[in-house]
């Protein structure tokens, strides 16, 4: 399957700080990419675990006794890395977001340049599609979907016109949604603006945000002392749970202190954000959003 060269690719695998007889999982799989370049610095006694619910990720499985590749979701890592045999490892590479792969494959409905069905699965498995929430859900839904996971002001407006859309006739394709949206969809911002609302489809088609609050708070536990996480985030909802997460073991709210207003936290960050050059950029855009968090079990 064809994939672009991996986000931040050297900076990510450097976070980790690998061991060459050290475990370490890759919970995006993907292409492989990141996983190949983890596996270049294992020596012969290593182990790298990869997670992709996508079975397009399968036809990229990598030939290597130190290698296994587990066709699941990245919210189940704690249970199969134990089935594996493996209750904690060295470190955790996660690249969150939708492959370069996803995006450039028309029927799988994830980009706004092709005419296709809406769908946004990432396991294609799954029971719930782009259709089944543009066309059952309520207008109360669309609202909440559009305003919370694509941070669009005009979410209410937006919800009505596709539920009146819809009452002429299902919208199946993505040219039938920009119908129903037009008016919302001006030359200038049409691409903006249509971006936000496919990430926030996207984003309740696969419960995104839940499955990342579901994996980061496993990491402490699947972690060894003094392992690292290397997280690569692409919107600001993802990357402001990672910042949390990373700095006081919560999504929201504050952490109990003690007496002293001292709290305790499973991670301590490992330097500073690290986002792609300019250089980067130009030859990956999907690179432009991108912002790697570095953090280490206490």
């Amino acid at each position: 399957m064809d994939y672009h060269k991996p986000v931040l690719l050297e900076e990510t695998v450097k976070g980790l700080n690998v061991k060459p007889d050290g475990i370490y999982v890759d919970v995006t799989f993907g292409g492989g990419g990141h996983s190949k370049e983890i596996l270049k610095q294992l020596g012969p006694n290593g182990k790298l675990f990869a997670f992709d619910q996508d079975k397009d990720a399968l036809l990229n499985i990598i030939d290597d006794d130190r290698f296994t590749l587990i066709n699941e979701n990245f919210k189940y890592v704690k249970r199969f890395l134990r089935f594996h045999g493996a209750k904690q490892v060295d470190g955790v590479l996660a690249d969150f977001g939708v492959s370069s792969h996803q995006f450039d494959v028309a029927e799988r409905g994830f980009s706004t340049r092709f005419e296709a069905d809406l769908d946004m699965r990432m396991n294609q498995d799954d029971s719930v599609s782009a259709f089944n929430v543009i066309n059952n859900y309520d207008e109360e839904q669309i609202k909440h979907v559009l305003l919370q996971y694509g941070e669009l002001r005009q979410a209410p407006a937006m919800a009505s016109a596709i539920v009146m859309a819809r009452k002429e006739n299902e919208i199946k394709t993505s040219e039938q949604l920009k119908l129903a949206l037009k008016q919302f969809l001006n030359h200038q911002r049409e691409n903006k603006v249509l971006a936000q609302i496919y990430q926030a489809i996207r984003i309740e088609v696969n419960q995104e945000i839940e499955a990342l609050k579901a994996f980061l708070k496993q990491t402490p536990d699947i972690l060894v002392k003094g392992g690292r996480i290397s997280m690569i985030s692409y919107h600001s909802l993802e990357d402001r749970l990672v910042k949390r997460f990373i700095r006081n073991g919560l999504f929201e709210g504050e952490p109990d202190r003690d007496v002293f207003g001292n709290f305790e936290v499973p991670l301590r960050k490992v330097g500073g954000l690290i986002i792609p050059t300019k250089e980067e950029i130009k030859l990956n855009n999907r690179a432009r959003s991108a912002k790697l968090r570095i953090a280490e079990k206490l």
